[in-house]
């Protein structure tokens, strides 16, 4: 692909994202800092259980078989899909909880959770103007495990997709090869942190960074794409072709 060096500027914290037009101009010329591809988030103990994603995949491969399934694409292709579809389905999930909020909720909550589905729509229109015509189309997600009117559950899901956010983009910058891509995995990622910080305050305000988001040496957790994908696949409705993923 001729323009692979020419991507648009992910969003941040100082870009607001209701301003956010992706264009197709040089980032580095924009960007200043290094891409750390770790964040320590606040965390605690808690964890979801989101299913049989095993069982989910193995439905999945069926499909594939029958040759309905939709492909990653390989290389950084496959990568940039990966963050594709963990942007969309974050942006999906979020667009549905500001949509109905749950009852109780302050007025300062309502507006960072508004802020987070802005920086979350604003990463998935990056990645799609990023892989242009070599994007996956829109996936159709299963959120029906998700109670929206419920405050705990909105909390324990929303802090989950962020952690794993989070994880993942830790675990796929290997897999990079365009130096121009990894520094913008960086800059995503350190917003996904911030968001995974803030959600863990919601969930436990008297907790810090424990070990199931921040390793023995102090850098937060990575995870390979395969194993992100058996976190998410119980939520993932279209038929995907995971088999040029790496990791």
């Amino acid at each position: 692909m001729q323009q692979k060096n020419r991507i648009p500027e992910p969003v941040t914290e100082q870009m607001p994202a209701t301003n956010y037009l992706p264009g197709r101009r040089n980032f580095l010329a924009k960007l200043t800092g290094a891409a750390a591809l770790t964040a320590v988030a606040a965390a605690c103990n808690k964890e979801t259980n989101f299913g049989n994603g095993a069982n989910l995949l193995s439905a999945n491969d069926q499909r594939l078989a029958a040759g309905k399934a939709i492909s990653m694409g390989e290389g950084d292709i496959a990568v940039l899909n990966y963050a594709y579809l963990l942007e969309q389905l974050e942006a999906t999930f979020y667009t549905m909880v500001v949509s109905n909020f749950f009852s109780g909720i302050s007025n300062y909550n309502r507006m960072r959770f508004m802020q987070i589905r802005d920086h979350e729509i604003a990463h998935r229109e990056f990645f799609k103007n990023a892989l242009s015509t070599m994007a996956i189309p829109e996936i159709e997600f299963d959120f029906s495990m998700v109670d929206f009117s419920s405050r705990d559950s909105v909390v324990t899901y929303s802090k989950t997709f962020e952690d794993t956010g989070v994880a993942a983009y830790n675990g796929a910058g290997k897999y990079l090869k365009n130096p121009d891509y990894l520094l913008a995995a960086g800059k995503i990622v350190s917003v996904e942190a911030r968001h995974a910080s803030f959600l863990r305050s919601l969930d436990a305000p008297t907790s810090f960074a424990a070990n199931d988001v921040v390793d023995m040496n102090g850098l937060d957790v990575a995870k390979s794409p395969l194993q992100i994908v058996k976190i998410v696949a119980p939520f993932i409705k279209t038929p995907m072709d995971f088999s040029k993923l790496p990791g």
